[in-house]
């Protein structure tokens, strides 16, 4: 049985096609942009299950590619691709909403076990059992991967962000470190890392839960020791 529609947007046509055939070789159906508008528009228009996005693109941009997934097609997986190994690169396509990110030059073994990770990761949510919490004004909608704010349609959230909304609802009624979160949610080992990824996950949730601060009424941050979904479990 053949699997998952792969969108590859690249711009080089050398690592284009050894992406694609990389693919192929494994049962995927790759589909190929190589400049950000024709990539944009096959990821909203096409049905496909993740794309893999280069970030420096002829055309748009590729972390505005991915800005304007995240509007149109939230719940669809991104791995970002790129040359620019600098932390703060990292940070500008995690923060944008990037699912993970792989540093050029990777191996296809490296690649290969990031969209497996992903698309698994993907099924888990969607297969969640039928849950729906009502914290104060907001409604969250577990297997949906929906929330609705105060005031507000309801908004589909992208992958990580509900992994996290989950993990934390799971585990209602404690705090969980940002530690935890990483191992659990983000699949690394934190010992000795030093990343902003749980706490910018948190910020966009809180963002599309309408959970401004100071004092937060959803995602509670414990000071010393992590995040913890509000109410009891």
């Amino acid at each position: 049985m053949s699997k998952a529609r792969v969108l590859i947007v690249e711009d080089d046509p050398a690592i284009r096609a050894g992406v694609a055939g990389a693919l192929e070789s494994e049962g995927y159906q790759p589909l190929e942009a190589g400049d950000g508008q024709a990539g944009l528009a096959l990821a909203i228009d096409e049905d496909i299950a993740i794309v893999l996005l280069d970030v420096m693109l002829p055309k748009i941009h590729g972390l505005h590619v991915l800005e304007q997934i995240r509007a149109q097609r939230p719940a669809l997986p991104v791995i970002c691709l790129t040359a620019l190994g600098e932390p703060e690169d990292r940070v500008r396509g995690l923060k944008a909403g990037a699912d993970d990110y792989i540093v050029k030059p990777f191996g296809v073994d490296e690649l290969l076990a990031r969209v497996e990770a992903v698309l698994r990761r993907s099924a888990g949510v969607r297969a969640t059992p039928a849950h729906v919490l009502e914290i104060g004004e907001c409604r969250i909608d577990l297997a949906r991967q929906e929330v609705t704010g105060p005031g507000g349609p309801a908004r589909v959230l992208p992958l990580r962000e509900a992994e996290v909304l989950g993990y934390l609802a799971r585990n209602r009624g404690r705090a969980i470190s940002r530690e935890e979160l990483l191992e659990k949610v983000w699949g690394i080992d934190p010992r000795g890392m030093q990343t902003r990824s749980v706490d910018m996950a948190v910020a966009r949730l809180r963002d599309q839960l309408g959970d401004t601060g100071p004092d937060y009424k959803v995602i509670i941050t414990v000071r010393g020791r992590g995040y913890m979904l509000a109410g009891d479990a």
